[in-house]
């Protein structure tokens, strides 16, 4: 256990204060104690560790090898806690806005606006938490989530903010004329890059083509992956062909490193919604948050 493996923290900060100054008169002076009492604290400390930590003298005194030592720890970890305590001090008179999203909205929408939100809600400090997992990004500390789903979150006021449509992207330079002359044979025929991904509501290839392939195997399908970013990072590599959600691949668009081979395209139900508890609604932060948010998406820009 910590509590006894320490010594108590008063004697550490007289023995920093005299080791620091070279003077157990001029630390006393600095921690508004008696002379003695500070030659009592380091002499217990001392009996703690049963280790000189000073060598005295009439005039003066100096640190042992050991001393030096130990006030080089010392030192180091009770800045780390002063600054510390500093930190978490300001925290509490400051507001705190938890914000909580999946990795695809985090990478591919709010990363690039990430200054705008920080112009937006200047009086604020923003937190964010990052997962896939709903269960981290719902609830606890989290105050205003922005996730995909199909809106019922119980107990949650629901904002929806983007419909979802599917449609293929890819790279400019990935081979796509033929697209033009029969889509559905080129896409059986292209590589396509599949979301390797366990929630159960996003849309895979299989889905996508539907009826248009049900009887046909899709063979190409060569590079899976679990996380939705790196699956636009290799359609913009040129690897293939992979499923684009609107909103989340406009950046890549509007830019020119991706394209819509082929005009098709799905909606669902589902789509991406900010979402916060019952008992913050009215508050003016969230207000602001959803302003924005709301803007942001009506605009298609929002940096």
């Amino acid at each position: 256990m910590l509590k006894q493996r320490l010594p108590p923290l008063e004697p550490l900060i007289a023995f920093e204060a005299a080791a620091r100054l070279l003077s157990f008169t001029r630390a006393a002076e600095e921690l508004h104690l008696s002379q003695a009492a500070v030659s009592q604290q380091i002499r217990s400390l001392e009996e703690r560790l049963q280790v000189r930590l000073f060598t005295r003298s009439h005039r003066a005194v100096q640190l042992t090898n050991e001393g030096r030592e130990y006030q080089h720890s010392v030192s180091l970890v009770l800045k780390q806690l002063a600054g510390a305590t500093t930190d978490i001090r300001n925290v509490e008179f400051s507001r705190q806005l938890v914000i909580g999203c999946d990795h695809s909205f985090a990478s591919l929408w709010l990363r690039p606006r990430l200054a705008a939100l920080r112009r937006e809600l200047p009086q604020v400090t923003l937190r964010l938490v990052i997962d896939d997992a709903e269960s981290a990004i719902v609830g606890g500390e989290v105050q205003a989530t922005i996730l995909h789903g199909d809106g019922n979150w119980p107990g949650y006021r629901a904002l929806r903010l983007l419909d979802e449509e599917i449609y293929p992207v890819c790279s400019p330079a990935y081979d796509h004329a033929r697209a033009a002359d029969d889509w559905v044979e080129w896409l059986l025929g292209a590589q396509l890059i599949d979301l390797a991904d366990n929630q159960w509501n996003w849309i895979n290839w299989r889905l996508w083509l539907g009826d248009r392939a049900s009887a046909q195997p899709l063979a190409n399908r060569g590079l899976q992956i679990s996380n939705y970013p790196l699956v636009i990072d290799a359609a913009c590599a040129g690897l293939g062909v992979a499923l684009g959600w609107a909103g989340l691949v406009d950046d890549h668009l509007g830019d020119g490193r991706l394209l819509r081979p082929v005009e098709a395209s799905l909606a669902t139900e589902f789509g991406y919604y900010l979402i916060y508890p019952e008992s913050l609604a009215g508050d003016a932060v969230l207000a602001q948050l959803q302003n924005w948010l709301q803007n942001a998406f009506e605009s298609g820009a929002g940096r």
